[in-house]
């Protein structure tokens, strides 16, 4: 087990700790038990493990297999404890001044610890931290299906979630705009009509290979964005307020998990997307 030094979690008065930090710990200490390092918890381990030990001699005979099975045990719960505290540390620096952790469902914090605690993977564990910093700042932000869907979640497939977020666009929610799986400025990024299809079927996004979606009832004039560079648009007459939107949007998990996985403009998107969308810009713009 790793002896890195870290901010430990038992040490909460120490003054180390932001404000929002220290009620966090404070509410997952109340919500699943008061955190410890992983020194000590390997002695609280080993001491029930003794105890079991001696409560069985009574009725069977301790054998080498029963003393590896105890020590084994001792050993799982540190290293659940340790990759608990990693990713709680990883989410100090996200939380806001303003972060209200004590409002977090205690059920919630129970489930999200359950899930977490064998996540051993750095950039993993990250995506794991920015969800509870999300839900310390907002409580109520992440559902407890989006927690246990990202438990079941590969790196790899979450590495193209990422990736497919970069062509995302603010359009009242985010909206990744695939107008053309063939397209080497997605099939660049690793996107076409395989990998679309696997993130459909996991859950992540919906995706339409035929026909696509269609966002309705949108104001004649409007701003989109693509991560903060905007982009005014205009239905023309006989549209009915609808535009075209390409051929993926995401499901609710999707919606949830997109403004943490840490994706990235694409260059040369906005201009991509530009001339997908021409005949719905300003005539100003195009005149």
């Amino acid at each position: 087990m790793s002896k890195k030094t870290s901010i430990s979690l038992i040490n909460i008065h120490s003054g180390k700790l932001s404000k929002p930090a220290d009620t966090l710990v404070k509410k997952i200490s109340k919500a699943i038990g008061v955190f410890y390092d992983p020194e000590q918890i390997r002695s609280i381990a080993e001491a029930k493990a003794d105890a079991a030990l001696i409560e069985a001699k009574s009725e069977i005979e301790i054998t080498d297999l029963h003393r590896r099975a105890a020590r084994r045990w001792i050993e799982e719960e540190a290293q659940n404890q340790e990759r608990m505290e990693e990713i709680t540390d990883k989410s100090f620096p996200k939380l806001n001044e303003n972060a209200k952790p004590e409002s977090i469902e205690n059920d919630w914090l129970i489930n999200f610890f359950d899930k977490c605690r064998i996540i051993s993977d750095n950039e993993m564990q990250e995506l794991w931290s920015r969800v509870l910093a999300g839900e310390a700042n907002t409580p109520g932000t992440y559902s407890k299906r989006t927690v246990n869907f990202l438990s079941d979640l590969d790196k790899s497939e979450a590495e193209l979630f990422t990736k497919l977020c970069g062509f995302g666009w603010m359009i009242g929610s985010v909206v990744p705009l695939v107008f053309d799986v063939h397209a080497a400025i997605y099939n660049n990024y690793g996107i076409n009509f395989n990998t679309l299809s696997h993130l459909d079927s996991i859950g992540l996004i919906q995706f339409d290979g035929l026909a696509g979606f269609v966002r309705q009832r949108l104001p004649k004039n409007f701003i989109v964005t693509y991560y903060a560079r905007p982009l005014a648009l205009e239905i023309p007459p006989g549209s009915d307020n609808n535009i075209e939107i390409g051929k993926v949007r995401l499901t609710r998990i999707g919606q949830e998990l997109a403004p943490i996985c840490g994706s990235n403009p694409v260059v040369g998107f906005w201009e991509y997307v530009e001339d997908q969308w021409k005949q719905y810009l300003p005539k100003s713009e195009t005149e």
